[in-house]
């Protein structure tokens, strides 16, 4: 899949270990698991959908997503990232709205759904313009907002 610049690859031999190497800023560390974490979550859990995002021909950020519904009759968002040294230039809300197309094609796929910390307000503010609504779901310490397909 790809638009422009941006281009979300299956995770493969060849791009796995980069997207390990990638970080998002100081400040936003507590908010998301390192993605050799999530990779190795993908592999004991086969409905999960790791990909790597390209911007330029090269990886610079990481999403994952559940081809199954769960939680709040939803198919989740489980992971998105992009590195220190690519935020900023839209990357992550391409790459998101790339992402929700390809979920949106799931069969029986009505429901969105994603969770994140409440002090994330970049996330806040990338799910809040993609159309997500905060309906005051809570799972811990994250809030899950919903988009209705």
């Amino acid at each position: 899949m790809t638009d422009n610049q941006v281009e979300l690859v299956a995770l493969h031999s060849e791009n796995w270990y980069e997207c390990c190497k990638l970080q998002v800023a100081n400040e936003q560390i507590h908010y998301i698991e390192p993605n050799a974490v999530s990779i190795a979550q993908s592999k004991f859990e086969p409905t999960l959908q790791p990909y790597a995002i390209y911007s330029d021909g090269k990886p610079v950020g990481f999403l994952m997503y559940n081809t199954v519904e769960e939680e709040l009759g939803g198919y989740w968002i489980y992971r998105i990232m992009v590195d220190q040294h690519a935020q900023g230039q839209g990357i992550g809300l391409r790459a998101a709205e790339l992402m929700i197309q390809q979920m949106a094609a799931l069969p029986g796929c009505q429901r969105i759904v994603v969770g994140y910390h409440p002090e994330n307000q970049g996330a806040d503010r990338l799910y809040a313009r993609l159309g997500f609504v905060d309906k005051g779901d809570r799972f811990g310490k994250e809030m899950a907002v919903i988009l209705d397909l």
